[in-house]
């Protein structure tokens, strides 16, 4: 059994209700739900956060490199701008994938560079929020692949 952070950034505290057009009408509660189904399946626990402050997301990468072989983040808008999240990222030895919920490559320029994914094993973008689960599901096989 592992532990897995699950993260997220800056207004996603207001999914379902914030741009239903682009986000869709799922909570960060729906996700958070999918995505422990997915790992309690397979026998791991979930821890979930989600934080409008670099710091803390900053501070929750670093309590996870003593016991959490994962890490799932979409870091909102600090994608494109945090490299102290990069850093912290970079301190961290277990897996960590990246979850867009809209295809940031059909957005603005601004919002194609992620920091992020210079560290990310893998990105999942444009797939809604069953991108998380799908990232769960990755994180399943590789935690497989490895015991």
């Amino acid at each position: 059994m592992a532990n897995i952070l699950l993260l997220n950034g800056p207004n996603l505290n207001l999914l379902g209700s914030r741009e239903p057009d682009i986000y869709g009408h799922e909570t960060l509660t729906d996700v958070e739900a999918s995505v422990r189904t997915v790992l309690e399946n397979a026998r791991h626990s979930l821890r979930a956060e989600q934080s409008n402050r670099e710091y803390e997301l900053i501070d929750w990468v670093h309590d996870a490199r003593d016991d959490h072989a994962a890490i799932i983040i979409n870091p909102g808008a600090f994608t494109h701008t945090s490299i102290a999240l990069l850093d912290a990222f970079n301190a961290y030895e277990g897996f960590v994938f990246e979850v867009h919920i809209s295809n940031v490559h059909k957005r603005e320029s601004f919002r194609h560079h992620s920091y992020i994914g210079l560290r990310a094993d893998g990105i999942i973008v444009g797939c809604g929020v069953q991108g998380y689960e799908l990232a769960a599901r990755r994180v399943v096989t590789l935690l497989s692949q490895t015991d």
